[in-house]
């Protein structure tokens, strides 16, 4: 009895009882978030997912960043004292102007900082002859060690010049599947006869079990000075390769790293780069667990770095809300440990979140009525619900294009005469974008109006930005053209109501896809009936992403859907997949261009301005190349997506930088209000729990009465 009653006064007096970390977690400088598939390749030379830039972003440190609050989005220097000094030199390597025709080479001159120190590590502790300590580990020594923990010593050293350069020969190296090799090998002298050398070495050090150690060998282009001072020559004029550098495949490695993990012994157990980054960021990968949660620890080494200042007329210019410039100047990172739980589902995500216990989300769908309210005008806001929990919403256009992609190759729908243009005209207007968005983005979108989203340069607003061949322009929005507009191109085209005047048959056309789901059957639907306003049938082919990958490589579809995230935020980046010596069926599959659209004036204009600066000349030069691709409508424009995500009021300076990978060392976390509003929304329903032990208890007491009521009876009667 005495039990129960303590149970029930335990439970009346309980604090939050379900949360899933400890009390001293929660209350620490501690964010929690999610992540939904595990990373597969965590060596930076390979890793090219954004699930897996989210955590090496924060640990590595590739030369340049993205200014996290500017926008336009701006580089600048991030592990160099300063931005590359930029030269333009001949065939006889003497400097010219920038603008001379004689340009035969670019040669970019990093300046490195030198108060920039690695995590520590047993790759870098050496022994008292200086000779690397776990470097040669042997059967009796590897027998103690399972992780990285089991070190009993670790240490750091500076960064160098030269760990930049072993970054590059690692990309070269086949074996190691950098996914950017073929286009850098483009750019970068000596890169392509190298690499072809180094594969070569590194198939026999694999094939005898020899360590391949790239400090001996050389690439032509890329040449350390001294220990701060790297030089990095490039063919020609390529501006873009600035953004290059600030991405992780440039992320430095120390040769220490990459000799230690080389060692068969841990590689038995695990312990590769691939699987335990060593880099200069604010934070190191502490836990690595993919399977359940992995964890981010402050870099006790990292550097100084400090939170951007903005003057008031930058803020305005960047569109930058005032609470994100509390901390303008303050020292860098402010959270000490992020912590990430993996998490399939939606809907335990998003009530975990709810809860408190995830101090950001993104809106499923099956969340979004409960968290967004859309107006007439369809402007998004928050629901009520979201208000009352001090919830905010941060929404951005992502710097991504969705399109539905027409094979110029093929012999019904691609074509440059006037007909087949007027044919894919037609299906262009046909396709309600505006719908699509409406049904199946719940508003998250923004209609495409060419190749180039917002945020890029050559993207304009309004009616500058129009398509005139899908929409007009009226009161000052645009218009989508009526379908009676559509159907009289059609018939131009030679498909009067959607019949072919040469054979008297329905125009049949075949959409490849990777709909394979009961859940895509609504947009499958969606899809046909498009094309049925115009009197053509459409047939679905629907098959796994392999095999529609392949045939997409191979020119063997007719439509299709696909889509492109920006790599960096230049128009090349974009009018490239449109280019006609990118095409797939002229590049063995590898070309990115998978319309196979080809159009001389549009690829001669594209050769000029892929090497120019953002000048007015190249803006003019791009509108030229915009008017080209809408008339010819080698594509169905789509959208570019709308990125909608949830903070808690406690967590804050979040500012939607598509562009940038490093932002959690900005991101700041108040623990105790935290703490407070978990309290508020987790108080367990105590009174149902009290009445059922109460109702234990009084059933005990009844059933006590009852038997010695029994007792005495049996008593009674024997005394009789």
């Amino acid at each position: 009895m005495i039990f129960l009653f303590a149970l029930a006064t335990s439970l009346s007096c309980a604090n939050v009882w379900n949360n899933p970390y400890d009390e001293k977690q929660v209350q620490s400088n501690t964010l929690f978030t999610v992540f939904t598939s595990p990373p597969k390749y965590l060596d930076p030379v390979r890793s090219y997912n954004s699930n897996e830039w989210a955590f090496l972003g924060q640990i590595y440190e590739p030369p340049l960043q993205y200014n996290y609050l500017r926008y336009p989005y701006t580089l600048e220097p991030l592990t160099l004292k300063s931005m590359p000094e930029v030269l333009y030199l001949d065939v006889k390597k003497e400097e010219v102007p920038a603008n001379s025709k004689e340009v035969a080479y670019t040669l970019y001159r990093l300046y490195l900082r030198e108060d920039i120190g690695y995590q520590n590590h047993p790759a870098f502790v050496k022994d008292h002859k200086g000779d690397l300590l776990y470097g040669a580990l042997n059967e009796k020594a590897l027998s103690k060690i399972e992780s990285l923990d089991d070190f009993p010593k670790k240490t750091t050293r500076m960064l160098k010049a030269e760990d930049y350069e072993y970054a590059i020969k690692r990309m070269a190296v086949r074996q190691y599947h950098s996914p950017i090799l073929d286009t850098m090998q483009s750019y970068i002298v000596g890169l392509e006869s190298f690499s072809r050398e180094i594969t070569q070495v590194a198939k026999r050090k694999r094939a005898n079990k020899e360590i391949l150690d790239l400090r001996s060998y050389h690439i032509e282009g890329v040449r350390v000075v001294d220990d701060t001072t790297l030089e990095i020559w490039v063919k020609g004029k390529y501006p873009q390769f600035l953004y290059w550098m600030s991405m992780i495949f440039f992320a430095p490695i120390p040769w220490e790293a990459d000799l230690f993990y080389q060692q068969e012994g841990l590689k038995r157990k695990n312990l590769t780069l691939n699987w335990y980054p060593v880099g200069t960021g604010p934070y190191y990968l502490a836990e690595n667990n993919p399977n359940q949660r992995m964890r981010l620890e402050r870099n006790p080494n990292y550097h100084e770095d400090y939170y951007p200042i903005l003057s008031k007329e930058e803020a305005e210019m960047s569109n930058v809300r005032e609470e994100l410039l509390a901390d303008s100047g303050k020292k860098l990172p402010f959270i000490d440990e992020v912590v990430y739980t993996l998490e399939k589902e939606n809907i335990p995500l998003w009530n975990k979140f709810l809860q408190g216990y995830y101090d950001a989300s993104g809106i499923s769908t099956e969340a979004f009525d409960q968290a967004v309210q859309i107006g007439s005008s369809g402007d998004m806001g928050l629901s009520n619900e979201m208000k009352a929990k001090g919830i905010r919403l941060i929404s951005s256009v992502q710097p991504s294009i969705f399109y539905l992609a027409f094979n110029m190759a093929d012999s019904v729908v691609g074509g440059y005469g006037e007909k087949a243009k007027k044919l894919r005209q037609a299906i262009s207007i046909a396709q309600n974008q505006e719908e699509y968005i409406s049904i199946f983005m719940n508003e998250r979108g923004v209609p495409a109006q060419g190749p180039i989203p917002q945020g890029i340069f050559g993207y304009k607003e309004g009616k500058e930005g129009t398509n005139f061949v899908v929409y007009d322009w009226v009161d000052g929005k645009r218009v989508r053209k009526s379908l009676e507009v559509a159907k009289k191109l059609l018939a131009e085209a030679g498909y009067p109501g959607g019949v072919s005047e040469k054979t008297g048959k329905r125009l049949k056309l075949y959409y490849d896809t990777t709909a394979t789901g009961p859940d895509d059957r609504a947009l499958m639907d969606w899809r046909r009936k498009q094309f049925d306003k115009l009197g053509i049938e459409l047939v679905i082919r629907a098959t796994d992403y392999n095999r529609f990958q392949d045939k997409v490589r191979k020119g063997k579809v007719q439509l299709f859907s696909w889509g492109w995230n920006a790599d960096y935020p230049d128009p090349e980046n974009f009018l490239f997949l449109l280019y006609g010596k990118n095409a797939v069926i002229d590049t063995n599959g590898t070309g990115i261009n998978s319309a196979n659209y080809k159009n001389p004036e549009f690829d001669r204009l594209f050769d000029e301005i892929k090497t120019m600066n953002n000048t007015p000349e190249r803006l003019e030069k791009i509108e030229k190349m915009l008017q080209i691709v809408r008339e010819d409508a080698p594509w169905v424009w789509g959208f570019y997506p709308k990125s909608l995500a949830l903070m808690h009021e406690w967590f804050g300076n979040v500012s939607a930088n598509a562009m940038a990978n490093n932002t959690l060392k900005y991101r700041r976390i108040d623990a105790q209000l935290r703490v407070k509003k978990q309290q508020e929304w987790n108080q367990p329903v105590r009174m149902p729990i009290i009445l059922l032990l109460l109702g234990v208890l009084l059933s005990a007491v009844l059933l006590y009465k009852a038997y010695r009521k029994r007792q005495n009876s049996v008593i009674e009667r024997k005394k009789r």
